[in-house]
């Protein structure tokens, strides 16, 4: 548990302040709408309902300005390229972006669920106060809408007729509140395990309207619905002074005057302003990127339905694990679909192996299946960097790949045949002989067989026993391409074969991410 707290420590770190900042935005905010004086009058209709809104405000304000920097992937391949493995442990936790992204997408959908229901509640309590008694505090309150040319208002309800449904679809706040929700929830559920692995078209299409989302929270503001007193209302009847005498208000020898009322100013597009631009220019770059020219210099088709593409392009330059963006515009012009390259960076091209899998995957194979029509042309922006690339920094290490999650693989396992071949002295990794030399045999080192020996899936316990005997003062980088369950192993091994003793051998597990 030691080793896996020092390991962590930057993440654990990240998430406490996160979640340390979302505690304090919402005290804050919600403190300070239920205590202003300001907002007395407002309170007195809407009750704490109030408070929650706004609060909950607050932190969907602060989520949404961080949703989107975990998917500046050319900014995270800048900052890892800035760290060196052991100087800098931000560059392992920078791998962990999605799963950050994730966290502050469910966040977002917390509190608006939590700012939806507060609403819900405002919106029956403005209409009640519109039906209210004549004389009652709340009535008076109501009826303010027709002074002063009716901009001092408090309550949008401005007449008896007009419903909440009529307030939702004609105010600015209510429409825009309606498009953000849809549009949230069309996003969240589309993002789930099953959609993004059964259909990849869905998930892609249904997550852009992130545009829609961010379009419609930075003018959701506008119109201010919850208001406050005026600043020179407050001293011609502040309320501690003048809201029991309320019925003395229209009287020309009374002290207090009506109170006057201000929408709130919108504020969300401050909070995400920074976050949109940066992520406009890193889709630039990608644009930019992905319109240079890739030349297919081969295709290969492999049993399974495995597409294997090998490609070249100008300026083009790789580290093993990393994986690219690939488009084929004769299939669908906005798809963008990641691949793990298998090639080394050693090889002069880089290559993919693409098994279908899916309506588009499936079509990409029918296309270059067809021999006597024109290769398709494909378009590529990356590389962009994953855990595997720091397999080199580990003086021992385990790779695990499940299904088609061998390949990131193949691309470390060229690589060190590469290395051996050439005698590369600067490879750390203590394994790399055993793995060149199976690489570079044609039969089998244990049986002698053409057939290549292929084992079922390993005793755990057993392999990482005997990797911590052989291996007692290393560190081993522990790497998985595949399913969740084989993760919760994996990181359960690494941690209790872990030795106390930071000078002994100790297990780093990583996995994969897309």
């Amino acid at each position: 548990m030691r080793n896996w707290v020092v390991n962590h420590w930057l993440s654990f770190f990240v998430l406490a302040t996160w979640l340390g900042l979302n505690v304090f935005l919402f005290v804050h905010a919600f403190l300070s709408y239920e205590k202003d004086d300001k907002y007395y009058y407002t309170r007195e209709i809407l009750g704490s309902a109030l408070a929650w809104a706004r609060a909950s405000a607050r932190c969907l304000n602060f989520n949404s300005m961080l949703v989107l920097l975990p998917m500046c992937r050319n900014l995270l391949s800048f900052l890892k390229g800035t760290c060196s493995f052991r100087k800098c442990s931000l560059r392992k936790h920078l791998d962990h972006n999605l799963t950050f992204h994730k966290l502050v997408a469910y966040m977002i959908c917390l509190h608006t669920a939590i700012h939806i229901i507060a609403h819900l509640f405002n919106f029956e309590r403005y209409s009640r106060s519109r039906q209210a008694p004549d004389g009652s505090l709340a009535s008076v309150l109501s009826n303010l809408s027709q002074e002063e040319g009716g901009v001092y208002w408090l309550n949008p309800i401005q007449s008896p007729n007009m419903t909440v449904i009529d307030v939702t679809f004609t105010s600015i706040p209510g429409l825009t509140g309606v498009i953000i929700t849809v549009a949230l929830v069309l996003i969240v559920t589309s993002a789930t395990e099953f959609i993004r692995r059964s259909y990849f078209e869905v998930f892609w299409y249904t997550h852009h309207l992130f545009v829609i989302y961010f379009i419609g929270l930075g003018i959701h503001g506008i119109g201010g619905i919850v208001r406050g007193q005026t600043e020179e209302s407050m001293k011609e009847n502040h309320p501690h002074r003048c809201a029991e005498s309320f019925e003395k208000w229209d009287d020309h020898n009374s002290h207090c005057k009506p109170p006057q009322f201000e929408g709130h100013p919108a504020e969300s597009w401050k909070w995400i302003l920074a976050p949109v631009v940066l992520y406009i220019f890193e889709r630039i770059l990608r644009f930019y990127r992905s319109q240079q020219q890739v030349v297919i210099t081969k295709v290969v088709m492999h049993p399974s339905k495995v597409l294997e593409l090998q490609m070249n392009k100008r300026g083009f330059s790789m580290e093993v694990g990393q994986y690219i963006f690939v488009n084929c515009p004769s299939i669908s012009y906005l798809e963008w679909h990641p691949f793990t390259l298998t090639s080394a960076p050693e090889e002069d091209f880089f290559s993919i192996h693409i098994r279908a899998v899916g309506d588009w995957t499936e079509n990409l194979l029918k296309a270059f299946e067809q021999q006597h029509s024109p290769v398709p042309r494909i378009r590529v922006d990356g590389p962009f960097g994953t855990v595997s690339e720091d397999v080199f920094h580990y003086e021992v290490a385990v790779l695990v790949g499940a299904g088609i999650g061998v390949t990131p693989f193949a691309s470390i396992l060229k690589s060190i045949w590469y290395k051996f071949r050439h005698a590369d002295h600067s490879l750390k990794t203590q394994t790399a002989g055993h793995a060149a030399l199976n690489f570079d045999k044609a039969t089998d080192i244990l049986t002698g067989l053409k057939h290549k020996t292929f084992f079922g899936r390993p005793m755990w316990d057993n392999e990482f026993c005997t990797i911590a005997t052989t291996h007692p003062k290393s560190a081993v980088g522990v790497f998985l391409c595949g399913p969740q369950a084989l993760a919760k192993s994996l990181r359960k091994c690494c941690h209790q074969y872990s030795s106390l003793d930071p000078r002994k051998v100790q297990f780093f597990f990583n996995k994969e991410n897309f």
